[in-house]
């Protein structure tokens, strides 16, 4: 598929989320807190750092000074999504999967794939929530989307690959909003403080595929198998 121009698609991104929050349109997550939410699902992902989380729990903290009744994600649910292979749905639970299958299909899928780089930098927002922007060098997240892409699409093993949407951005949600936003102008003053600011570049040389629930709330996450990318 043709790449995006991932900068652009942030700043498009950040606009139209800044004029729905001024416009007081913010979308409120009503599922975080509920004890009922059992959605589940399947996802590839990478997670960045101490170092990286460590520098956007600061970030966070300075927007829970202002908005403390939000959900902010812990630095143990932080995470880069390589793909979701079968995005959270309501009822889905581990032993419906084979999960040895799935395990050794992405085994075969890392085999080849070098470890990839990712810069962290600047904010960007939706109206339900503010994300980091992260951006890959070189080919490898690319590369390692693609053959997952190909090998689940001519393979019996259930999945659900790009039908929210088709992933190519390398971002990372830190902040959803659950509860009315109380200083919307100070909120959209911190979401422009941080537009460029620079958190860092990590190299992604370990992926892991979890069982998961819609927040990557470490609590719910089965982790099934960690993968090292070739060096």
């Amino acid at each position: 598929m043709p790449r995006m121009n991932l900068q652009a698609h942030y700043d498009a991104m950040r606009a139209a989320a800044v004029h729905r929050l001024a416009h007081g349109q913010a979308e409120l997550d009503p599922l975080i807190d509920s004890p009922d939410d059992d959605r589940r699902g399947i996802t590839l992902l990478a997670r960045p750092p101490a170092r990286i989380t460590a520098a956007i729990e600061t970030i966070m903290a300075d927007f829970r000074r202002a908005e403390p009744q939000q959900y902010y994600y812990p630095a143990s649910d932080v995470h880069l999504t390589v793909l979701s292979i079968i995005s959270c749905y309501r009822g889905f639970a581990l032993p419906m999967i084979d999960a040895a299958a799935y395990r050794a299909a992405v085994r075969e899928i890392v085999g080849p794939v070098r470890p990839f780089g990712v810069t962290f930098s600047g904010l960007t927002a939706s109206p339900g929530g503010i994300i980091v922007q992260g951006t890959p060098i070189g080919p490898g997240l690319a590369e390692l989307r693609d053959r997952t892409r190909a090998h689940f699409q001519h393979s019996a093993l259930q999945q659900s690959i790009d039908q929210r949407y088709s992933i190519q951005t390398a971002h990372s949600t830190i902040i959803r909003f659950r509860a009315n936003i109380l200083y919307t102008k100070t909120l959209l003053a911190k979401i422009e403080k941080y537009q460029h600011h620079f958190i860092g570049t990590f190299e992604v040389d370990e992926i892991e595929l979890v069982f998961n629930d819609w927040y990557q709330r470490a609590a719910s996450t089965v982790l099934m198998e960690k993968y090292s990318l070739f060096k």
